[in-house]
């Protein structure tokens, strides 16, 4: 992290602020409603605490729904310009690695005062959304209240519940009316979805190893698919980003915007597709791609997981620019949307927590917390970190790897390209997931391709897993 620019550690006079605060940021503004009685519920990891985001559904005539996102409001008790608040800019993000997490915000703030944790009132930003019977975005509004988190979920247990292939779970049947409200946020993150997909938002699954401890001891490295749960979450939330970035573009402000740039790698894309028997446009278009991958994902459901790798490789990164008012942003590709921003996560990323703030400016009518050129040098900087962090957490990932697989060298393994740069050609092998460098052979491969490799060496340390090609 000290390489990378990324500070592990909260400097004194952060865990000094972090420990005179004693209570939960409070607002008497008549303006700040009282929403504690609806039914507010958070679905995150098994693990996790540092909640950002409750949603509730209301049902409407005609079929249509109403969505509350309710976002922690970080921004009570983390002021500009404060010590944590200087960690926090500095970070830019939470860093999560296998072997320990870093927080952007000290544990006190982000897994007790500043989280919507169960039980307890919390400030919270409301992103108030209308969504039609056939997944149209329609009626939205911004504004603050009070909440109180009815059920702390997790996505597996309810995951597998909504699919119908759990029982579910205990806060579901402890809470009145509970699993009804979930269904109900199941139905309408299923219509938002079908609409960003018709739109050409693409369906990708790319599998994230979570490490496996027995004992104390890291023992594998698992993958587990996405499930409807965490499908849900994530087009609420995507829809409540669209709903923010619009908000602030209608009053003329600046904003921190999240964009994926067209593909310059397109030409590999089709490629790809044209290997599997397919014909995708010479230019970039995201229709035809999610065409594309949305036959892949039913002709070949256990293969699917390495092509979206693939497509997301040769989409490129996003990032962070700013958008002025008046003008436009180049969009989010993989989305399809134009209107994007992050805002739904301020415990973690400070990206929101700065269009937190620039939300709360509008609402009060003040001057916004940043100008158009602090937001741009604050753009660059996010990006930077991000993809610090990123590589970070690949690094420690690797490591894990190469500790797992230090006493298999010399056996062979099923593989495909993850990168090829000036430095080297990338792979990834199944079991364990684990990708490493290609030292012996990588003469004519690409993105996508697959191949047989041999382990050749091992650098727990350094992270290194070296492989050497296997030719038939």
């Amino acid at each position: 992290m000290l390489e990378r620019g990324l500070q592990p550690d909260f400097s004194p006079a952060a865990l000094q602020q972090a420990n005179q605060l004693t209570h939960a940021a409070v607002d008497t503004d008549p303006a700040v409603r009282d929403l504690r009685k609806l039914l507010w519920a958070s679905i995150d990891n098994d693990d996790s605490r540092d909640l950002d985001q409750l949603s509730v559904a209301q049902p409407l005539s005609g079929g249509a729904v109403r969505i509350l996102v309710a976002v922690a409001d970080v921004d009570g008790t983390v002021k500009p310009g404060s010590p944590v608040d200087a960690h926090a800019r500095a970070n830019t993000t939470s860093v999560y690695t296998t072997a320990q997490i870093f927080p952007m915000l000290p544990e006190k703030l982000s897994t007790d005062l500043t989280s919507l944790g169960e039980g307890v009132e919390r400030l919270a930003l409301i992103i108030d959304m209308t969504v039609t019977d056939e997944g149209a975005l329609t009626d939205s509004d911004i504004y603050r209240a009070v909440v109180v988190n009815q059920a702390k979920l997790a996505y597996r247990g309810v995951g597998a519940w909504l699919a119908g292939a759990g029982p579910p779970p205990q806060r579901v049947t402890a809470v009145a009316g509970l699993d009804e409200q979930l269904r109900i946020q199941d139905a309408v993150a299923q219509r938002l979805k079908r609409v960003r997909h018709d739109c050409g938002a693409l369906t990708l699954e790319t599998i994230e190893a979570r490490p496996v401890f027995a004992d104390g001891e890291l023992s594998d490295l698992r993958t587990e698919p996405k499930n409807r749960a965490e499908d849900l979450i994530e087009d609420f939330m995507i829809a409540a980003n669209e709903v923010a970035a619009r908000y602030l573009a209608a009053r003329h402000l600046p904003s921190l915007r999240r964009v994926v740039r067209t593909p310059k790698r397109w030409d590999r894309i089709v490629a790809l597709a044209a290997n599997l028997g397919e014909q995708l446009p010479r230019t970039p278009d995201a229709r035809a791609l999610n065409a594309f991958l949305a036959k892949r994902r039913t002709a070949d459901p256990e293969r699917f997981p390495d092509l979206s790798l693939s497509v997301v490789k040769l989409l490129g990164s996003g990032e962070y620019v700013l958008e002025r008012a008046d003008e436009d942003s180049p969009g989010h590709f993989g989305l399809a949307v134009r209107d994007y921003t992050h805002s739904t996560a301020p415990n973690r990323r400070f990206p929101d927590l700065i269009t937190q703030r620039l939300l709360k400016a509008a609402l009060a009518g003040t001057a916004p917390p940043y100008d158009a050129d602090a937001l741009g040098a604050l753009a660059a900087h996010c990006t930077l970190q991000e993809d610090s962090a990123a590589k970070v957490e690949r690094q420690v990932g690797k490591s894990a790897a190469a500790l797992l697989l230090a006493a298999r060298v010399g056996q062979r393994f099923e593989a495909i390209v993850t990168g090829v740069t000036d430095s080297g050609t990338w792979v990834r092998i199944f079991r364990p997931a684990a990708e490493g460098k290609l030292v012996r052979g990588p003469e004519g491969l690409d993105v996508g391709d697959r191949l047989t490799v041999q382990l050749v060496h091992t650098d727990v340390l350094r992270g290194f897993i070296d492989f050497a090609r296997v030719r038939p």
